[in-house]
């Protein structure tokens, strides 16, 4: 039960559903550690874009000084062209400097983004490659795709613009402050008392559009999703004439999130609006008194002149904070997202100290009074104090109605998820005390559907075999009778087979997943429905290579047709996720039970002749 409940918290987590607890954290910047830490990786890099940033808040802030001197000692002189232009000089070697500065902070900053933005898709999707089947059912493939593409962009753009943007700012106003208290220490504290006015409304508002910012990624994401689903099932919409429905339902989930970023954008906006008018208003009333002062000779022009120029630049770095501010908590928001991702641990993985399985593989499957239940259907078992022992080259069907268990016996076996009761072993050996991958390496699977993946038909023939040759390649494809077609293609090996190999009919695809477990050349083979999508010619044909491919092999059959299971050592009959009958076809018919009903279903034959 404890399973089930962490379950439910890590998918409240995921969808961004509310939790009072956690709201204090939502509201920081504390998750972008997370890109603090990937940006730590390289010093280097660190050091030079801070170094540039430092060159160009100095320059920046070097320009008023720039303009006091011309004023105090150029005009001041009487206006010497010598003395005016040498200050000009000065002025344009701080602009010069300026510029080089700034190219530099772009290119270093920009390089940190983007390899920053790199490096976490890659560890995200590492960790994804490393969940089991289960966590998919609780978390969207499509949802996880929407966010490791608009989340990933959010935080390019913290860490390529709007972190360098914060520190320059921050730069400026620190040091535009401790120059204005140099020119105008009375002026200058003034100016001071205006800060908390201006803190307390970027922390109030700050808070809010965190989380209208967080609301409006989650639509975005569920957008994508929406899109992706729907477009990959173009067919199935287009034969059911739902073109206006989906249409429709797209402009709602648009039409959200127009509306939450109405909030998101009022909100800014009269944050904005609130601290400009703090800042600008202080710096103006400032202004005032310090013309005064001048008038009274009390400073210097030079000295206003640079005052306000700076004063602007510090109101100016306050006033970009306020917008800098809600660009960090849309960051914020994006990493912890993705964070959930990077950090979730996998319920099947290998223990600390995994056992070897034996060498050379045997290839025997013992299932031990096996309970399970999927973790998304807690209240119903897929497989009841399940008991089976397959010998080492035996060939088992597992035939049954729809929902009887027998793909759930598969992925058992593959140790996609741990039975809850009762032990799974593979020569001898419990799964749960051995690594997932090397069990995995000892079987060849072909599922109901050929998955195919977007490559050509080389890679996705050798996704058995990595390292398998054109040749091993050629004499799979030519036992499972995919080599004709495949010579056929436009450019035979290299030819592009489509997005999920739909260049490929759905025989076609099912004989190239038949070659890929060829190549494997497991000691066990899995064959879920294998010829399925075959015409009886190929079917014949296929037969023949699977029936050469299952010699000296343990094989698990599972089949709806059992015109395909007659030959097998042993056929298993399940039915509610139990065992109810097993033995050869010619004894289950003999049985009368639910095989020679389903028998007589399938072949057509009279009750009479279902029984010989």
């Amino acid at each position: 039960m404890a399973d089930i409940e962490t379950t439910a918290e890590e998918r409240r987590l995921f969808e961004g559903e509310p939790d009072e607890g956690a709201e204090p954290k939502r509201r920081s910047l504390g998750p972008l550690k997370m890109i603090y830490r990937e940006a730590a990786k390289y010093p280097d890099k660190v050091a030079l874009a801070f170094l540039a940033l430092l060159i160009t808040a100095g320059a920046t802030l070097a320009i008023p000084a720039g303009f006091k001197l011309i004023i105090d000692r150029g005009f001041g002189t009487g206006g010497d062209p010598a003395d005016v232009g040498r200050w000009f000089q000065y002025l344009l070697m701080i602009v010069g400097v300026l510029s080089v500065g700034t190219a530099l902070r772009f290119y270093f900053v920009s390089w940190l983004g983007e390899r920053v933005v790199a490096d976490i898709r890659v560890k995200v999707h590492q960790n994804l490659l490393r969940q089991e089947p289960g966590f998919y059912e609780e978390n969207s493939p499509k949802e996880i795709s929407s966010r490791m593409t608009s989340d990933t962009a959010i935080i390019e753009q913290v860490v390529g613009t709007t972190v360098s943007v914060a520190l320059r700012n921050v730069l400026m106003a620190i040091g535009g402050t401790v120059y204005l208290f140099y020119l105008a220490p009375s002026l200058t504290a003034g100016m001071a008392l205006v800060i908390p006015a201006v803190v307390i409304p970027i922390t109030v508002f700050g808070r809010r559009l965190r989380n209208v910012s967080r609301t409006s990624q989650d639509r975005v994401a569920d957008v994508g999703a929406m899109v992706t689903e729907v477009l990959s099932a173009m067919k199935v919409v287009q034969s059911f004439g739902q073109e206006k429905r989906e249409e429709s339902r797209f402009g709602e989930a648009v039409e959200q999130i127009f509306t939450v970023a109405k909030r998101r954008i009022l909100l800014r906006a009269a944050m904005t609006s609130v601290i400009i008018l703090l800042i600008f208003g202080s710096i103006t009333l400032l202004m005032w008194r310090g013309a005064v002062g001048v008038s009274q000779g009390d400073i210097s022009g030079g000295t206003i002149a640079a005052f306000v120029i700076t004063g602007g630049l510090v109101a100016g770095a306050f006033g970009a904070l306020t917008e800098v501010y809600g660009d960090l908590l849309r960051g914020a928001g994006a990493a912890s997202r993705l964070n959930e991702l990077l950090v979730s641990q996998p319920l099947i993985a290998a223990p600390e100290r995994p056992q070897a399985l034996p060498r050379p593989a045997r290839g025997n499957l013992s299932f031990r009074n096996v309970t399970f239940r999927y973790p998304t259907r807690p209240e119903t078992a897929a497989l009841k104090d399940f008991t089976l022992e397959v010998e080492p080259g035996e060939t088992v069907a597992i035939v049954g109605p729809s929902g009887a268990g027998k793909s759930t016996i598969f992925q058992l076996v593959e140790r996609f998820y741990d039975p809850q009761v009762g032990t799974v072993r593979l020569d001898g050996i419990p799964l749960t005390g051995v690594d997932p991958r090397e069990i995995r390496e000892r079987m060849a699977f072909v599922p109901q559907d050929g998955v195919l993946f977007s490559a050509d038909a080389r890679d996705n023939l050798r996704y058995g075999n990595w390292d398998a040759s054109d040749e091993q390649i050629w004499d799979a494809a030519r036992a499972a009778n995919a080599e004709e077609f495949l010579r056929e293609l436009p450019e035979g090996l290299d030819t592009f087979l489509g997005e999920d190999g739909t260049r490929l009919s759905g025989g076609q695809q099912q004989r190239v997943a038949i070659a890929r477990a060829l190549l494997r050349d497991a000691p066990i083979l899995l064959l879920d429905e294998a010829t399925s999508a075959l015409d009886a010619e190929s079917e014949r044909l296929v037969q023949d290579a699977l029936d050469h491919l299952m010699r000296d092999r343990t094989t698990l059959v599972i089949a709806h047709r059992l015109a395909t299971v007659r030959a097998a050592d042993r056929i298993v009959v399940m039915e509610s996720g139990q065992i109810v009958e097993q033995g050869t076809h010619a004894q289950l018919k003999a049985a009368g039970g639910l095989y020679a009903r389903l028998a007589q279903l399938q072949f057509d034959v009279p009750p009479s002749e279902a029984a010989e």
